[in-house]
């Protein structure tokens, strides 16, 4: 199948790579955009672990203020240099994961932020309902698992599926940047704000530091 200009350039807006490593992609998947997209996720996955371990010192604190004044965001995004806190491709990312976090309301950047306390007591709900529901209990366990895996989903930045591509999740998106940028990229922290909102002392995630991998 020939490769046209324009799957490229689809391509490229998706993920962020470059034209020969779309060209590549797409001449591997012979032409499906989603299973390129997929063969560039994991290349990219391959390359973003590689830097994962190399310091973030720099970066930029950005806020967002959704029309109406009545939820905003504080989100902290760090990288390695000052020159790529400075292009246009972090900033630009910096100001997505703020306006994602206005509309998606995560607690957490990661899973690992979330307290054990908080996950015993999730666990114990989801075991009640499903007991209550009259599932096997051979199966409980397994179906307790499955909606923590949904609750970090739900509310684990990183988890999230994209506001702006659905088929990807916020790690897909910063993984993205990473292979564009050749820098490890982390965020950091953020806060949400909505007008009126009462905060739970368990809401009080978000504020530790998730590496990207």
């Amino acid at each position: 199948m020939e490769i046209t200009a324009e799957m490229v350039r689809s391509l490229r807006e998706r993920t962020g790579a470059g034209i020969m490593e779309c060209k590549s992609a797409l001449s591997e998947s012979k032409g499906e955009p989603e299973l390129a997209f997929q063969i560039l996720r994991k290349r990219g996955l391959a390359s973003a672990a590689k830097r994962s371990g190399r310091t973030t010192s720099e970066g930029i604190v950005s806020s967002y203020i959704h029309p109406g004044g009545r939820v905003g965001v504080l989100l902290e995004v760090n990288c390695e240099t000052d020159f790529v806190a400075r292009t246009a491709e972090f900033q630009e990312m910096v100001k997505n994961l703020a306006m994602h976090i206005a509309a998606s309301q995560p607690r957490f950047v990661s899973r690992e932020e979330v307290a054990e306390s908080v996950l015993a007591k999730e666990r114990e709900i989801y075991l009640a309902q499903a007991r209550a529901s009259g599932r096997p209990e051979a199966a409980l366990a397994k179906i307790v698992e499955g909606k923590v895996g949904k609750f970090f989903q739900d509310l684990c930045l990183l988890e999230q599926p994209y506001v702006r591509d659905p088929n990807q999740t916020v790690q897909d998106y910063v993984t993205a940047v990473v292979a564009k940028t050749g820098e490890n990229i982390r965020i950091r922290r953020f806060a949400r704000f909505a007008l009126g909102e009462v905060v739970s002392p368990e809401a009080t995630g978000a504020t530790q530091v998730a590496e990207q991998s």
